[in-house]
């Protein structure tokens, strides 16, 4: 059965250290589709986060780039298996550079931590308790 996918694309400042920080958190890079413009994070088999230099995003758009440090482009959320993996996760964002985007949520059936990368793109992590979402 197909399987869709997702290619979100970001733009970077310093790729290299980018490339370390998403290492930390654990992903992995594709080579096959990295070079010294691009670095393919496998996040999944089905989700990428492909780090793009500026001068790289800017050839995919005629809009002008945000810094992500001033401004909100996108939210980026992850599920995560358990509330330990939402705080193991956002806890090596933090050791890696990362930096606390807001206030923990936790509604007992529903809990969540964001951080903001080196680009200062928010990524939030939530985990969901299934019989919830079973309903």
């Amino acid at each position: 059965m197909y399987q869709q996918m997702i290619f979100v694309n970001l733009a970077v400042e310093d790729l290299e250290a980018s490339r370390r920080f998403f290492t930390e958190l654990g992903y992995s890079i594709n080579e096959q589709f990295s070079d010294e413009t691009a670095a393919s994070v496998v996040i999944s088999d089905t989700i990428f986060a492909m780090l793009l230099t500026r001068p790289k995003y800017a050839e995919f758009t005629k809009k002008e780039l945000v810094d992500a440090t001033r401004s909100s482009e996108v939210l980026l959320a992850l599920s995560a298996e358990s509330r330990e993996k939402v705080d193991e996760l956002v806890d090596r964002a933090l050791a890696a550079g990362g930096s606390i985007a807001g206030e923990p949520m936790d509604h007992g059936f529903m809990y969540g931590r964001s951080f903001d990368d080196l680009d200062g793109h928010t990524w939030e992590v939530v985990w969901m308790d299934p019989a919830a979402v079973e309903g």
